[in-house]
């Protein structure tokens, strides 16, 4: 409720504290689920409308908070960051139903400038910034202007210029802060790990996870946000090559697929390469988890990640930020050629009472099939199991709810899914019949930038294949999914190329230039770390680590604070031109014990001076005569306003 005494909003005022109220929101709710995004903008902008020209009452402002609250719940369930944000901006689009005085003005102002701060908990792109200082602008310009009518200045304060005057005096204001800011982000020490962890999304990114449950991939598969890139340092592997490992499934309780914890603690099994391999950097988007990728498989992990027996790799911090590992891998020619019985069934492993009909059909390819030492009965059924999906099976996002018996339904009735489907009923017959099997989820091949030339890893590149264990081979690759004919992918997610909008429009160039901009904002900004900030020192020959960048820091700040206190003073001056260099020959006399008495005009002041003084100066007579003249006189020119200023600058006692 407005408080008694303070003074109402004018108009304009009103208006601009809710056009910065709205600006300061615009980036929150791009950042929010669609669905919540969208309904809490319209109902700010409902609330704008309603409350206008009088407070909204009581009973309604609790009304729709208790609406809101209870939309933002069934969208987020859950406490975490993201709740939290959407709940700040439900309390922003419902605060100016009772904002109608300057001190509600500067509270709607100061407690919506939360909104774009928030924004960056959830995002740091380039847009979310630019919407930002947007918002700041426009929280500022309000200020200005609630500050112009609370003083009751109309003319002569910032509230009387043009638009684009004010515009420029805040803009003048936010330069004065920039060199402290870069200061700050370049020089100011920066932690390796940070004094505590960023809270909890109550709903996660879709992306890789430690487990697969029918259905569970498909809002990835449908993601074509960027979920990595690769910059290779030598040769480049092939695209069908390019299989990104991450977490490994061992356990199956008939519907969902989990990874062994147990085997995370072992160390990797041994690999025999079959070539050198590659050298890589992967620059991996914040997920919020610890897993990572690697292309299959990997062989040297950096610092700060690890792999158990299976060598999925995994990091040892959450991924709150964007993240930086140097990489190796190289393709296997044996990769755990020894495998101990322990191992074994645990790899043979099958929940009891699931899919009846998949377990027979495994153990009648093990009975026709036979057994052999070498394991060529194993690649056999293998073989068998990949030609029969080339032959009947087709490629669909469109599959019903998962069943029961979810991997009898889709090999024997449905014959239609997409990866999940394929690589978890493969690996279900191939344990049937008497194969070691698992599953591997990670991503598949990878799109190159030719701007830059680095290649991009998107989110609906999420993928799921098979691993069977042969004889003297160990654990080898098979992708079902690949063995689809190409005539029944009736859904062409894995071949959609970034930047075509369907069959007609091609805007690839577009797309390549602005994920290149964005790499760049993410080596320049925010992969600017800790070690990063050391080898900027290490540039300039200098050492000491943080001593070093805090007495650095030290002088860029005392340097910025005095260049920011020196325009300060400046722009306290006179405006008028003319003024100044009337003021500033004042002082030039004023030092001599001649100066002019506040209330003397001019002419009477130098008619004072000429009548203390033996000789009588003509010229600051006539400079006096001249000032007053062009100072009042309305059909001045601008010739003659210069030739005085310059006259009265040269002007010495």
């Amino acid at each position: 409720m407005a408080e008694a005494g303070s003074p109402p909003l004018s108009q304009a005022g009103r208006l601009q504290v809710r056009l910065a109220a709205a600006a300061c929101l615009l980036p929150l709710l791009f950042q929010l689920p669609r669905s919540l995004g969208l309904g809490l903008g319209l109902a700010a902008v409902a609330v704008l409308a309603l409350s206008w020209r009088r407070p909204l009452p009581n009973l309604v402002r609790a009304l729709l908070l208790i609406v809101g609250m209870a939309l933002v719940f069934y969208v987020l369930p859950g406490i975490g960051r993201d709740t939290a944000s959407a709940a700040l901006a439900l309390m922003i689009a419902i605060k100016p139903a009772e904002t109608q005085t300057l001190r509600d003005g500067r509270s709607l102002v100061g407690f919506a400038l939360f909104a774009p701060f928030a924004t960056f908990l959830l995002d740091q792109a380039p847009l979310s910034l630019l919407l930002a200082l947007l918002a700041v602008l426009a929280a500022l310009l309000a200020l200005q202007r609630l500050a112009a009518d609370e003083g009751r200045v109309e003319d002569a304060s910032v509230s009387g210029l043009p638009k684009r005057a004010a515009i420029v005096a805040v803009l003048r204001l936010c330069v004065l802060g920039l060199p402290l800011a870069l200061a700050v982000f370049w020089l100011f020490p920066r932690l390796p790990t940070p004094l505590w962890g960023m809270p909890q999304r109550s709903v996660g990114t879709p992306g890789l996870s430690d487990s697969m449950s029918p259905g569970g991939l498909f809002d990835t598969l449908l993601d074509d946000s960027p979920a990595a890139r690769v910059q290779f340092f030598g040769p480049v592997p092939k695209p069908e090559q390019m299989y990104w490992r991450g977490p490994v499934l061992w356990d199956f309780d008939g519907q969902t697929w989990r990874p062994s914890r147990m085997l995370t603690a072992l160390p990797p099994a041994p690999v025999r390469p079959a070539s050198a391999g590659w050298d890589y950097q992967l620059e991996l988007e914040p997920t919020e988890d610890r897993l990572l990728v690697a292309l299959d498989v990997p062989t040297v992990l950096p610092e700060g990640a690890q792999m158990g027996l299976d060598r999925a790799p995994t990091s040892d911090a959450p991924l709150y930020n964007l993240t930086r590992w140097r990489l190796h891998s190289a393709p296997a020619a044996a990769f755990e050629p020894d495998l101990p019985d322990w191992l074994r069934q645990r790899a043979l492993r099958l929940p009891e009472g699931f899919n009846p009909r998949t377990l027979a059909l495994g153990r009648q390819w093990r009975r026709e099939a036979g057994s052999d030492p070498d394991g060529r009965a194993d690649l056999a059924i293998a073989l068998r199991a990949m030609a029969w999906i080339h032959k009947d099976f087709a490629y669909t996002l469109n599959v019903p709810i998962a069943g029961r018996n979810e991997i009898d339904d889709f090999l024997f009735d449905r014959q239609e899914g997409y990866c999940e489907h394929f690589s978890s009923s493969f690996v279900v017959l191939m344990r049937a019949a008497g194969i070691p099997a698992r599953v591997v989820t990670g991503y598949a091949g990878a799109y190159r930038n030719p701007i830059g030339d680095y290649w991009l890893i998107r989110r609906s590149d999420a993928h799921a294949w098979a691993e069977i264990w042969l004889p003297q081979r160990g654990w080898t690759r098979f992708d079902p999914t690949a063995a689809v004919a190409p005539e029944r992918i009736y859904d062409t997610i894995a071949d959609r190329m970034p930047g075509r909008l369907g069959g007609f429009i091609d805007i690839a160039p577009l797309f390549n230039a602005s994920d290149w901009l964005r790499r760049g904002w993410n080596d320049m900004l925010l992969g600017f770390n800790a070690k990063r900030q050391q080898d900027l020192l290490g540039l300039f020959g200098l050492r000491g680590g943080n001593r070093t960048l805090v007495l650095l820091f030290a002088g860029a700040a005392l340097l910025a604070i005095g260049w920011m206190a020196w325009l300060t003073a400046r722009g306290e001056r006179e405006r008028d031109p003319l003024l100044r260099a009337w003021h500033a020959l004042e002082a030039r006399y004023r030092r001599r014990g001649l100066g002019r008495a506040r209330h003397e005009p001019a002419r009477d002041w130098v008619t004072r001076l000429n009548a203390q003084s033996s000789q009588p100066d003509a010229v600051l007579e006539a400079l006096a005569e001249r000032f007053e003249r062009v100072r009042y006189a309305p059909d001045v020119g601008s010739t003659e306003r210069r030739e005085l200023i310059h006259a009265l600058r040269r002007h010495r006692p």
